[in-house]
């Protein structure tokens, strides 16, 4: 299985445009050792010319633009891009599907509570439905494997987390099962797999198996104190209310990956303000020592035998 990092910030990017804090001051400044990043989204495939795209980032064009796997070679206009899998309705995961409306009409799998979401409070499907077909719907249902039309040799299954709706959403605060999904990604031809939670708001009975099957963890890495925003001044909103489970908590992900077989735990959707941003940082150190890796946007990744 081939798997590719397009973007592996939270949504706002890193830097955020409009923020000053200490990690996007440096940043912009040069006095802290990081790297930019874009908001969140990833391609996976099994052979390395055809591709699946997990969520459609904001920045998806850039993206692409620094990805030459998703340039169609030998045609005027096209994209390597054959389907489009949606883990959530919240903007950061959604807005790029505008920005690939050139290439309409697009495949795109998502749980019915998601398509709900993206039909009225962020109403992307009908707002593309005049261009050459908008998107195409394909109902996907927590728990039950499915296939996507391209990349016949990978196996997707939508595993329900808990976390939270976005703000549009009627429910907000009190989401349905299929609001927030992750994906377990087998490659049948030879086993190996991952597990993708950009936000994992509590570990569950329902998720832990999926988690310690994986061969790999590509997950959700936004904060790393549960209180990060307001102990930075930017917000007040925890990491918790947002469904993200903070890093560095006494039950955090942390202590969870500890827990857990993967020959490979890789954090993505990481926040402008966490600290593990500064490669330099005490926090960065101590997860190197716990082996724990930081994506970063174009990071390649081969499961084989």
């Amino acid at each position: 299985m081939f798997i590719k990092v397009l973007g592996s910030a939270a949504g706002g990017g890193f830097p955020q445009w409009n923020c000053n804090c200490s990690n996007c001051k440096g940043l912009r400044d040069g006095t802290i050792n990081a790297h930019a990043r874009t908001q969140s989204s990833i391609i996976v495939s099994d052979n390395g010319e055809d591709w699946v795209l997990c969520n459609a980032s904001p920045d998806i064009s850039r993206q692409i633009f620094l990805t030459p796997e998703l340039v169609k070679q030998g045609a005027l206009r096209g994209t390597a891009i054959g389907d489009i899998i949606l883990t959530d309705s919240q903007i950061d995961h959604t807005t790029g599907l505008l920005s690939l409306r050139e290439g309409c009409p697009h495949r795109v799998w998502c749980t019915d509570e998601v398509h709900q979401d993206l039909s009225t409070g962020f109403p992307v499907f009908p707002m593309l439905k005049h261009w050459n077909g908008g998107l195409q719907h394909h109902a996907i249902r927590p728990l039950e494997p499915f296939s996507v039309t391209v990349c016949g040799n990978l196996t997707f299954t939508a595993v329900p987390i808990l976390s939270n709706a976005p703000p549009y959403s009627p429910y907000r605060d009190r989401p349905l099962p299929g609001h927030n999904v992750a994906l377990f990604i087998e490659n049948r031809a030879n086993g190996q797999s991952l597990f993708y939670a950009p936000g994992l708001g509590e570990p569950d009975d329902v998720i832990l198996p999926w988690l310690k099957k994986a061969d790999c963890l590509l997950i959700d890495g936004t904060v790393w104190q549960d209180d990060e925003l307001l102990s930075t001044g930017v917000g007040k909103n925890t990491g918790r209310a947002m469904g993200h489970l903070a890093l560095a908590e006494e039950q955090g992900l942390m202590t969870l990956l500890a827990s857990l077989p993967a020959s490979r735990k890789i954090l993505i959707h990481i926040n402008n303000t966490n600290p593990i941003l500064n490669e330099d940082s005490p926090q960065r150190r101590f997860l190197q020592q716990q082996g724990i890796e930081v994506s970063w946007d174009g990071m390649a990744i081969q499961l084989q035998d």
